[in-house]
């Protein structure tokens, strides 16, 4: 029997239903109402930020089978454990499976039985699977990762590259892409890419208010480290290093201090990985130490805290990575440790030739991050063309602010100069300093570059690095000029004292906006255990069953049935019967000692 025609409210009643929440995130509504109405979308989200909600719900409601492209084999057995837990038909088809059980999903996929199907890019547009797709109905083709489409993002992946005929192939069937991570340079490079039918482009807010970042010296970094997880012991969490062997020794040394950890790398054997992976998704592991191979299959959401062990390539993959933590809205904190000798060992080892001078100019911005001396938030934002003026109150900065000076003079003589440059020819940061030095000898060199990484934080300046990085003033920065506007400075002495007074201590300026005591409940600490045991029973991940935060709501909510279980956030109908009595049974044993 064919669905009635899908509407918003169907799309609502799946949402409820299904995942047990009552509405929808602006930016995934207008993306579904889009799909609704048969046109080809693109969706730019955080980090944990509902994206595959735009994909999911429109599956359930469509008549006929979902195609998904997803980059890695570990993130398409996610999703799916995470869809089925949820009562949703949903498999994935990538070479871990053998033949039979290939076949096997192959023949329910044309009988019409399997909602969402996971596939590589390099699958989906393969002659023999593409006869596959001939004989069912694809009601949507779903590029999750879109980023891995262009040259100029920080996961390039060729096989997707090949996606650009889907439109070929499929012309009728619209396509919707998602990224959490493309500057505006990227986001242009996906649509052109993909080829898709005059898309609709909504792009939500970069932020993520509950993380709260920090930004260490990297000297005493495992006294550090060790002063940091004092008070997570039970806590899941990630720290990347740049090596395999940081991994190990670090690992190692986390052991000695008590703590549940292992190393991730890609120099382990696939049966490894997966093993440790494992571990880790189901809170048998608190730590993985790992490079950046780990964590992109991961959709754990009670990941409360990510530390980079050593600067990050880019802001693309920091903004990713640490983006892991907190993807249940609750609390989390980002630390980053920073030392000029990280900059060199990536100029070395991790500059990939065939893009060197684009590499090098992102690897150079995220160093004027690390160096910043303003809101971190701003700074990020800014990077993704995201206007965000105010101070977060929830990073090291922001709880420690820098002395400043009046730098409208400096600031004025360093646009007009690019303006005067620009109108020549396209002019790097480089030569801006060059001929800045010439034209003011009592600020140094190295002063110089500190004012102007300032003037990009501040959104004065901008970086296009799909014109050799070359400079442009920003609308920010044109009314300084023609207004006056003030543009306040930090001097690169005031810079230079704070970080060697920072390298000498473990204290960390960082105040979480949520006080200490937000995850202390005992009642909590007993709906916990209850999932612990659950995800035990059903194998699967704990955040799978209730995520923290409704665990959360439960503890301070205190339903005891149906109906005031089926309020709570997280909650749908499906979760329910399967494991909504066990919960009430506990709060209404807690209620009754009280």
């Amino acid at each position: 029997m064919s669905k009635p025609k899908p509407t918003l409210a169907t799309a609502k009643n799946a949402l409820k239903s299904y995942f047990g929440y009552d509405s929808f995130h602006p930016t995934q509504e207008k993306a579904i109402a889009s799909l609704l109405a048969g046109e080809d979308v693109f969706v730019l989200m955080p980090t944990g930020g509902g994206k595959s909600m735009c994909y999911q719900i429109p599956a359930l409601i469509f008549e006929g089978t979902t195609i998904v492209v997803s980059p890695l084999i570990a993130l398409m057995k996610d999703q799916v454990d995470g869809l089925k837990a949820n009562g949703v038909a949903a498999e994935f088809i990538n070479s871990s499976l053998d033949i039979i059980e290939q076949n096997k999903i192959t023949e329910a996929l044309i009988a019409g039985k399997i909602t969402i199907l996971y596939v590589s890019a390099e699958r989906l547009v393969s002659p023999d699977f593409a006869k596959i797709l001939k004989k069912i109905k694809v009601n949507l083709f779903a590029i999750d990762e879109a980023h891995c489409i262009s040259s100029w993002g920080h996961d390039f992946r060729p096989d997707y590259t090949k996606l650009s005929h889907l439109k070929t192939l499929f012309p009728k069937i619209p396509i919707i892409a998602l990224t959490a991570t493309a500057d505006a340079t990227t986001q242009t490079d996906i649509l052109s890419q993909l080829e898709m039918d005059d898309p609709k482009v909504y792009i939500d807010s970069f932020d993520r208010p509950n993380i709260s970042l920090t930004v260490l010296p990297g000297q005493k970094r495992i006294q550090k480290i060790k002063d940091f997880l004092q008070d997570k012991t039970t806590q899941s969490g990630i720290v990347y290093c740049l090596t395999r062997k940081q991994t190990e020794q670090l690992a190692e040394k986390l052991q000695n201090f008590g703590l549940s950890a292992a190393s991730y790398h890609a120099g382990l054997n696939s049966a490894e990985r997966s093993r440790i992976q494992k571990s880790f998704v189901r809170d048998k592991t608190q730590i993985i130490c790992a490079t950046i191979a780990f964590g992109m299959g991961i959709d754990k959401s009670n990941v409360r805290w990510i530390i980079h062990y050593n600067l990050p390539k880019n802001i693309e993959g920091y903004y990713q990575e640490f983006g892991r933590a907190g993807r249940d809205s609750a609390p989390a904190q980002a630390l980053l440790f920073y030392t000029y000798a990280d900059v060199e060992m990536i100029k070395r080892f991790f500059i990939d030739t065939t893009q060197g001078d684009l590499q090098h100019a992102k690897l150079e911005r995220i160093k004027e991050y690390a160096e910043g001396v303003i809101c971190r938030r701003q700074i990020l934002l800014r990077y993704f063309d995201e206007s965000y003026e105010e101070d977060c109150g929830n990073c090291d900065v922001c709880a420690n602010p820098f002395s400043t000076l009046n730098g409208t003079a400096i600031t004025k003589k360093a646009l007009e100069t690019l303006s005067t440059l620009t109108q020549q020819q396209p002019t790097t940061t480089q030569q801006l300093v060059s001929a800045l030095s010439k034209l003011s000898q009592k600020v140094s060199f190295a002063s110089w570059h500190f004012y102007l990484a300032q003037m990009k934080n501040l959104g004065l300046i901008q970086v296009d690095f799909s014109k050799n990085q070359a400079l442009s003033i920003t609308k920010k920065g044109q009314a300084v000029l023609s207004k006056n506007n003030e543009v306040r400075l930090v001097l690169l002495d005031t810079f230079i004292e704070r970080q060697e007074q920072a390298s000498k201590t473990t204290k960390s300026y960082t105040k979480n906006k949520v006080s200490k005591n937000y995850y202390e409940n005992e009642l909590y600490d007993s709906l916990k255990e209850i999932r612990k045991e659950l995800a035990n029973k059903h194998s699967l991940a704990a955040y799978m069953i209730f995520s923290d935060k409704t665990l959360l709501e439960m503890a301070n909510e205190k339903p005891t049935n149906k109906e005031e279980m089926l309020n709570i956030s997280g909650v749908g109908e499906v979760k329910w019967e399967r494991y909504g009595q066990e919960f009430t049974k506990t709060i209404s044993e807690s209620i009754a000692k009280q």
